[in-house]
């Protein structure tokens, strides 16, 4: 398999933590999806990453579909619950720090615009939905049924990359005030071999 993305990516990070936590092994071929030049489009026409390259007419894109797909090769450790309802929640919390990812992206996007062409009032929007997506992963990971359990999950996994991402660009520098649950994943989930190893290079 090839995996298809760039280092500082958190939803390929997603899925290089998912293939290393079960053990599968990948090819990374570093790819960035900013460059009029990249090869992504091949992979994905909609031009994101990540893409994984099964076989030459098997491509998968999407992170969330990735990591379906890696959940129905049926490797462990299992990462999605079998029961029905049950995967529904823990894909859930995938979204959820997801769409957190997709806020701090267009804020970090936005402010490589020249300062004239800058909103503040995007960028607050986007920084209400971080924070608004932070509390609602703060009280799932406080709960600790679907998150932050004794068992690795897909919404540990996603939720911890999230942090990462926010660490890495630090877009919300004071993310972990008031958040202890979130605190305490972060801390459990970078101390993992997976997480060690996708470390993003320094900006």
């Amino acid at each position: 398999m090839k995996l298809i993305g760039n280092y500082t990516s958190p939803y390929v990070r997603k899925i290089s933590v998912i293939m290393l936590e079960k053990g599968i092994t990948f090819e990374f071929v570093n790819e960035s999806p900013w460059h009029e030049e990249s090869h992504v489009p091949q992979y994905n026409p909609l031009g994101k990453v990540p893409a994984l390259v099964v076989k030459p007419d098997e491509t998968w894109y999407d992170s969330a579909i990735i990591a379906e797909y890696l959940e129905q090769l049926n490797v462990a450790p299992a990462l999605i619950p079998r029961e029905p309802l049950a995967a529904l929640k823990v894909r859930q919390i995938e979204v959820l720090a997801d769409g957190v990812c997709d806020a701090a992206l267009v804020i970090v996007r936005h402010q490589m615009l020249p300062p004239e062409q800058q909103s503040e009032s995007e960028l607050l929007r986007q920084r209400t939905k971080i924070q608004r997506g932070l509390d609602a992963l703060e009280k799932l990971a406080a709960n600790g049924e679907w998150l932050n359990g004794e068992q690795l999950t897909l919404a540990d996994i996603a939720t911890a990359c999230t942090i990462g991402y926010l660490n890495f660009r630090r877009v919300v520098p004071n993310w972990c005030v008031d958040r202890p649950a979130l605190v305490k994943l972060a801390e459990k989930m970078f101390q993992r071999e997976s997480f060690a190893r996708t470390v993003p290079p320094s900006a």
